[in-house]
């Protein structure tokens, strides 16, 4: 099915975006301040338009989107304000992940993923498949009913214009912006070879904001402003053995303004007390972008939980867990991995013939994680879905 579209484009680094949602996912932004808007127009009231074409679904997936819709599903639902892309999804799909499938995608679009409080979305059925179609407060849409389907006909054409900012979280922010970019995974070859805390002028032994600091080490003349970590919790691999690197526990900020040895800095900014011997790092600045939509693996990764930050028995949903996966095993950002408490050993004092010999009960799912930041040996993950307690060295892997 092929749709026609007249869109106003804009570059994408505007800071408007516009939405014209004949189908869900139809943004843009203009090229000026007086263009940043996207219209929508009958196509044959005008030329010059855009084929926008209907993503496809590959056929071995099409029975299972079809049978992701929940029973008991909304018809229609307004996006509130504090709703997140994965719970809405949670609202029409028993898996949310199938949602970019049955989402009406424009090609040209960066992000198509975009919803705002008050959007209206409608699912919809076109040649026996799933649909989400998404129309604002007062939109006109016009419907047919045939055979249990409910495709649109049409929205009535109009301009909006949204800031970006404005838009739905895909995941709960405040459950990972602690993570973002505070905490890092370094190797003890870094964090030996960083630059350290070594005292004060006014030889405090617990360092805080605006507190004059005196660093020994190498630094980078080029660079003034410098992230203070400690060394945390050393992180193994459960299997191997192998130490993946060490938790960098965030400190403070310090700026260096002088240079020597030893160099005078000051402690800009601090959210737990500094110590001598806390070293020193270049300010992360690597981005984590919330607007992605969580998905499945391209291939079967398996591996464990290393690490609870902030936790001493376990975590559940909405908590943060470490794995012994990275970027080098095929681990991205957005990708969802399943936790199973490990199948304990089990004797059947029932069975004679067994009764000497140990059972191994299968491993039991206890919850979904999304990756939200990855390094080359481990990752962090958010539990989106947990039925039970998430343990250390519980196992994770390619849902399916």
């Amino acid at each position: 099915m092929k749709i026609s579209v007249t869109h106003i484009y804009t570059r994408p680094a505007c800071k408007t975006i516009v939405t014209s949602l004949l189908l869900a996912g139809l943004i843009g932004c203009s090229s000026t301040a007086e263009k940043e808007q996207s219209a929508y127009v009958e196509p044959e009231t005008r030329s010059g338009t855009i084929v926008a074409t209907e993503p496809e679904i590959p056929e071995s997936r099409k029975q299972a989107v079809a049978e992701s819709v929940k029973v008991a599903h909304p018809r229609t639902y307004t996006v509130q304000k504090g709703d997140t892309l994965w719970d809405i999804a949670n609202l029409f799909l028993k898996d949310p992940w199938f949602w970019p499938e049955i989402w009406h995608q424009n090609p040209q679009v960066a992000n198509p993923h975009l919803i705002y409080p008050g959007d209206v979305l409608t699912l919809i059925y076109v040649d026996g498949m799933p649909r989400i179609v998404v129309s604002k407060p007062g939109d006109k849409v016009v419907v047919t009913d045939t055979s249990g389907a409910l495709p649109v006909k049409k929205l009535s054409p109009s301009i909006r214009s949204e800031s970006i900012d404005a838009s739905i979280d895909t995941i709960p922010g405040d459950a990972i912006r602690q993570f973002l970019s505070k905490p890092r995974v370094v190797t003890k070859e870094e964090a030996e070879a960083a630059p350290y805390i070594v005292g004060s002028p006014d030889e405090h032994l617990i360092l805080g904001e605006d507190n004059e600091i005196y660093i020994r080490g190498e630094l980078d003349k080029e660079r003034v402003r410098y992230a203070v970590l400690r060394k945390g919790v050393k992180l193994v691999d459960p299997d191997t053995k192998e130490v993946l690197g060490y938790e960098g526990i965030y400190a403070g900020e310090a700026l260096v303004h002088t240079y020597g040895d030893p160099a005078v800095g000051k402690l800009t900014f601090t959210e737990r007390e500094v110590l001598r011997g806390d070293r020193l790092l270049p300010t992360d600045k690597s981005k984590i972008d919330n607007l992605y939509f969580p998905r499945l693996p391209e291939q079967d990764i398996s591996g464990k939980i290393i690490h609870l930050p902030d936790a001493l028995f376990g975590v559940a949903k909405l908590q943060v867990a470490v794995i012994n996966r990275g970027s080098r095993d095929g681990v991205d950002t957005g990708h969802l991995l399943a936790t199973y408490s490990t199948g304990k050993d089990f004797k059947d004092m029932f069975d004679p013939d067994d009764k000497n010999d140990n059972i191994v009960l299968p491993d039991i799912r206890s919850g979904l994680m999304m990756i939200f930041k990855t390094f080359d040996h481990v990752s962090y993950g958010l539990i989106l879905e947990s039925t039970r307690v998430i343990h250390n060295h519980d196992l994770v892997r390619t849902p399916k």
